[in-house]
């Protein structure tokens, strides 16, 4: 697979943004969730083999500094639009989980300068839906966010031998940055779910039909609230179906992705797949 080069870009006097880059060719902005960077580690490998594939580290995840007024979810979003556009990206795919997935959402229905053209949505959150509910994960002790996250929360399971101090203190941070910036309202924009109509881009929402943090049916509103959207299940998947089955994820990717971006990402499957990120 492509090998990712580091880079430091500072955007505003007290912003700098981490940056891992790999690949050639149509960029790829590959935005995390809750749980950093490496839990879409398998979604860059797989698209950097056709693409140029930028993942950025949010500020305040993995030791990174945040800001004060980096406090919402529309702050990551404007501050990705700014990054795209100063550093002259154009025709960009964005593909997010979970508050990635959100984050993409709100720079699609900002994006003046037009510099995306395509969206993969990864059981994003971000919108109010009426019946549904995201479930609160600040609530909850870390076994029970496990059972929820995982269709197979057992393969998940952390090995005790491998939490570190360092490792412990890290997710402690993480939470406390998710909570900064996603915590409220929780997990969402009111607003989003009518400001989703601006979107008129190709869209794939892909699901996990296991999914107990925002359900199903929670991903067929957001799928129905976009123009051009498609809707996605993957069988035997919870919140993070590209972790938890791979092959069937990036398949859904790579039909989406021909048919729909022009873009030919197939062959790159039994390799990229094997050795998901979690």
């Amino acid at each position: 697979m492509t090998t990712s080069n580091q880079q430091t870009v500072a955007l505003k006097p007290d912003l700098d943004l981490r940056l891992a880059q790999a690949g050639a060719g149509r960029p790829a902005l590959i935005l995390h969730g809750g749980a950093g960077p490496a839990s879409v580690g398998s979604l860059a490998a797989h698209f950097s083999a056709n693409m140029h594939t930028i993942t950025p580290t949010h500020p305040g995840w993995d030791g990174t500094p945040r800001p004060t007024w980096l406090s919402g979810i529309d702050d990551l979003a404007q501050t990705y639009l700014q990054y795209l556009t100063e550093a002259g990206h154009h025709d960009v795919l964005v593909v997010g989980s979970s508050i990635g997935g959100w984050i993409a959402a709100e720079m699609a229905v900002r994006d003046a300068g037009h510099v995306i053209s395509g969206l993969v949505l990864v059981d994003a959150v971000g919108i109010a839906v009426e019946g549904e509910r995201i479930l609160d994960i600040f609530a909850l002790p870390p076994p029970q966010v496990l059972q929820s996250t995982f269709y197979d929360a057992a393969k998940f399971a952390p090995d005790p031998a491998s939490m570190t101090a360092e490792r412990v203190a890290t997710q402690r941070a993480n939470m406390a940055a998710l909570r900064a910036v996603a915590g409220e309202p929780y997990m969402q924009n009111p607003t989003l779910l009518r400001q989703l109509s601006r979107i008129h881009i190709p869209t794939l929402v892909a699901w996990g039909d296991a999914d107990h943090i925002a359900t199903p049916a929670y991903g067929r509103a957001y799928a129905a609230a976009i123009a051009d959207a498609r809707f996605e299940m993957i069988e035997r998947a919870g919140h993070l179906p590209h972790v938890e089955q791979p092959a069937a994820t990036f398949a859904v990717i790579d039909d989406f992705a021909s048919q729909r971006l022009n873009l030919a990402l197939g062959e790159v499957i039994p390799r990229c797949a094997q050795g998901g990120e979690s």
